[in-house]
């Protein structure tokens, strides 16, 4: 009886094994990619990107020159006026159109 039982349950093993090696195996294939973002595209949009900014910087530059040099020609001006109007000769006046200090006799500059 004990040799019956010692083969029906190896028989079952074995049965169990078989199945277990026969039986479908279904494997899950889902892969997760990590791309860093570097491609041609990126690359090519990169770089149009720094053109356009420095093509923006250069222009900036020169409107910014353009604004100080106004700005400077108006503060010159400015003192100018200042001292047109503070001098000593009767006859210097102020040009608002020409920013110039004139003689009224003569109509030519004068440096007061």
């Amino acid at each position: 009886m004990r040799k019956l039982r010692t083969r029906l349950c190896l028989a079952a093993m074995l049965s169990v094994t078989a199945f277990a090696f026969t039986a479908p195996v279904s494997a899950e294939t889902s892969k997760l990619i990590i791309e860093s973002g570097d491609s041609a595209q990126s690359r090519q949009n990169a770089a149009m990107d720094k053109e356009q900014w420095n093509d923006t910087r250069s222009l900036r530059q020169k409107v910014n020159t353009r604004v100080e040099k106004e700005w400077d020609k108006e503060d010159v001006a400015f003192d100018a006026r200042d001292k047109c109007q503070q001098s000593a000769n009767v006859n210097a006046y102020w040009e608002p159109n020409t920013l110039r200090c004139l003689d009224r006799r003569t109509g030519r500059t004068i440096a007061p």
